[in-house]
């Protein structure tokens, strides 16, 4: 695959604007996920051996280490191919309470010879109820590996408003998440990292925790587990706060990290606005996860994303301190096999560690 995906597909791909590209990608996807037998077989042919073992967190049980990260599937309408390609994981969204159109085009700028991706697009994405009504159609009990579910807050609601936006999300969402990602670190919302300051963040946490608590009392369902998204563009004093809030609260992980608006190297005589992802992101990410770690001592699970473009930089980020990790960007330049291979380089080394 990775010959033809090389000389064939990408560069087919790579003549089209990239948003083009991505929403062929997508609807190629949706499409095997409608033929389930298909993704029965690629599934058994992508599936990591039987002597390496499933990895056990928030009370689910991830197949292998590798997820594909919010930002591809915003709708909620290929995550059912994601096993297909090998994927352990997989987290739709950013989803938020309203429907949105997201920034104007164009709003996504690739940068083949640094294996990067700009992107402003805004949070585009059909609203919950909409996501949320897709996802009732998919019964839990055939979903082949965990779904997470990425919320982030409507552009039109101001940031005093955030936390009930973000808990009408929450809660048309709750029933087919098998754990949420607070998205407070995107760069394309208008004051939206603003959310990750102590205080303010805290206000958000603390109705999503009760409304969380509320249902289980409700419902006798099961609690989300919650992990809360990150900007890498922070300061360890930031961090801290993020951190103290987020243990405090009892909530359940951290994803480090998300795109960044450093403009490293070459990128200082880019123009376009938006989140810079892929390799120029590597090195910051890594740090934030170790960051991560080392301050909480482990005790506070880490799911690492940014610049993981080989087997190198993904065992890098387990090496830090993830307990899984994310791709998107990566896969743009490496082919949708991607997953797999990375998935098998990590449960490789696993093995060998634990041997």
């Amino acid at each position: 695959m990775g010959f033809w995906y090389d000389n064939a597909i990408k560069p087919y791909l790579f003549r089209r604007d990239p948003e083009a590209a991505h929403q062929m990608a997508v609807n190629g996807m949706a499409s095997l996920g409608r033929c389930v037998p298909l993704c029965r077989v690629l599934e058994g042919w992508n599936r990591l051996g039987k002597r390496c073992r499933p990895i056990e967190l928030f009370g689910l049980q991830f197949p292998n280490a590798v997820g594909l990260a919010a930002g591809f599937d915003k709708n909620a309408v290929c995550w059912r191919a994601a096993a297909a390609f090998g994927f352990g994981h997989v987290e739709i969204g950013t989803v938020t309470a309203r429907r949105q159109p997201g920034n104007p085009r164009p709003r996504i700028f690739r940068y083949p010879e640094e294996e990067a991706v700009i992107n402003r697009m805004g949070f585009n994405n059909d609203g919950a109820e909409r996501v949320a009504r897709r996802l009732s159609r998919t019964r839990r009990a055939r979903r082949r590996i965990p779904l997470g579910i990425n919320i982030g807050k409507s552009r039109v609601v101001s940031i005093e408003d955030a936390a009930e936006d973000y808990l009408f999300s929450f809660e048309a969402l709750a029933d087919y998440a098998d754990y949420f990602a607070i998205n407070v670190s995107s760069p394309n919302t208008p004051d939206l990292r603003t959310l990750q300051e102590e205080s303010q963040l805290i206000k958000l946490l603390t109705v999503l925790r009760d409304a969380n608590q509320r249902r289980v009392e409700a419902t006798g369902k099961s609690r989300v587990p919650i992990l809360v998204k990150i900007s890498p563009d922070l300061s360890y004093r930031q961090i801290d706060g993020i951190l103290a809030a987020v243990m405090e609260l009892g909530f359940d992980g951290i994803i480090a990290t998300n795109t960044t608006l450093e403009r490293p190297g070459r990128f200082a005589e880019v123009r376009e606005s938006g989140g810079l992802s892929g390799q120029p992101l590597r090195r910051r990410a890594t740090h934030v996860i170790n960051y991560v770690h080392l301050q909480t001592q482990g005790r506070l699970p880490i799911i690492g994303v940014g610049g993981i473009h080989d087997s190198e930089s993904a065992g890098e980020k387990m090496d830090a301190g993830a307990s899984l990790i994310q791709v998107y960007t990566g896969m743009v330049y490496r082919g949708p096999l991607f997953a797999r291979e990375v998935a098998r380089a990590v449960a490789h080394r696993q093995r060998n560690d634990w041997v």
